[in-house]
């Protein structure tokens, strides 16, 4: 209740008093005119006598005692993530979840939200609804597809003083990224880049969708054809098709770059083991939303640990060695699980 409704209804329960008092002279006509009990008015009459006008103001009507109320370490988690990282209630507890022990529904997180004033965010940070809805899709398997493009970094005051690019490589399946600061954007760094990608990820890369953008033309495209890796190009003015690429930018910015505060980079080395803890954060640590929770690396071992037999291997005679397709499975995840440890 806003103070200007606690005032309005203060008026009018003294205007029922003095009603009494000065025009009708009679409670039961005062209390039937105003549709109020006589009990209700002489609470009210009593707390006039005592506090004066203040005293006829509306009281809390909640309990008195809560044992189950969320307790005030819990709401100020809440309320720390929501002001700092922006987080909506689904994330918030789902990071409770997963890093306090906590288990707040998320209609909870909600009513904490909205009794602190902060259910919604700021205009430039709310979602805009789109007139014409796309299909949302996601490759079976790892490398199957892996998007590329370039954020453009401006010089942060007090932080950079040179503008920089980070490439930025993320499997469509698991969500695994891959990044790196350049200082210049073009067709050599960007062959370097996919060059780092392909050492890096924990599986092989059999295609490679980028933009229309300078920096990944003829001697890019030859590059990754010549790496036995297939490029597609997405469709002129359509970003939304290299959309989770797009969307892992954005989580750059609210989640990486507000918070380079008091921290000068002026050198690109510096910038890319700053960014290679951050690379390490979301790969490991950070809960997707698009992934029910799980981190990116989560995904990659449940999507290798319980491979779907294809239609060959189903046709296969069981003999009692075993089914080599398996033992192909079982070696392809040690091999992965190898790789990961030297990240």
């Amino acid at each position: 209740m806003t103070e200007n409704e606690l005032q309005r209804g203060a008026r009018r329960r003294l205007a029922i008093i003095r009603h009494a008092q000065e025009v009708s002279h009679n409670v039961q006509k005062t209390c039937r005119y105003y549709g109020i009990s006589r009990s209700c008015y002489y609470r009210w009459l009593e707390r006039y006598n005592a506090e004066g006008e203040a005293g006829v103001r509306e009281r809390s009507r909640g309990p008195i005692h809560s044992p189950t109320a969320t307790s005030d370490e819990v709401v100020a988690k809440i309320l720390y993530l929501r002001q700092h990282y922006h987080f909506g209630p689904q994330k918030i507890a789902m990071y409770l979840a997963r890093y306090h022990d906590i288990e707040v529904s998320t209609s909870g997180v909600w009513r904490i939200l909205k009794k602190a004033g902060l259910n919604r965010l700021p205009r430039s940070q709310r979602y805009q609804p789109h007139a014409k809805r796309w299909k949302r899709y996601e490759m079976p398997q790892p490398g199957h597809q892996v998007q590329i493009d370039v954020k453009f970094v401006a010089p942060i005051p007090g932080v950079t003083k040179k503008r920089y690019y980070q490439y930025t490589a993320i499997d469509d399946c698991t969500r695994l990224r891959i990044l790196k600061i350049f200082e210049r954007n073009n067709q050599r760094s960007a062959i370097q880049f996919v060059d780092y990608v392909c050492e890096r990820l924990p599986f092989r890369v059999e295609r490679v969708q980028t933009d229309n953008g300078g920096e990944f033309q003829k001697e890019f495209h030859w590059h990754v054809l010549d790496k036995g890796i297939s490029h597609v190009y997405i469709k002129p003015r359509t970003p939304r098709l290299n959309g989770k690429v797009e969307r892992s930018h954005r989580i750059d910015k609210d989640e990486f770059y507000a918070l380079l505060r008091g921290v000068v980079i002026d050198s690109s080395k510096l910038f890319n083991e700053k960014i290679r803890e951050w690379e390490q954060f979301y790969n490991y640590d950070r809960p997707h939303g698009g992934l029910s929770g799980q981190t990116p690396y989560e995904r990659f071992k449940q999507k290798t640990s319980t491979k779907e037999p294809t239609v060959t291997e189903i046709r296969q005679p069981y003999n009692s060695v075993g089914d080599p397709t398996q033992q192909e499975c079982n070696l392809a995840l040690a091999t992965s699980s190898s790789h990961l440890v030297l990240w």
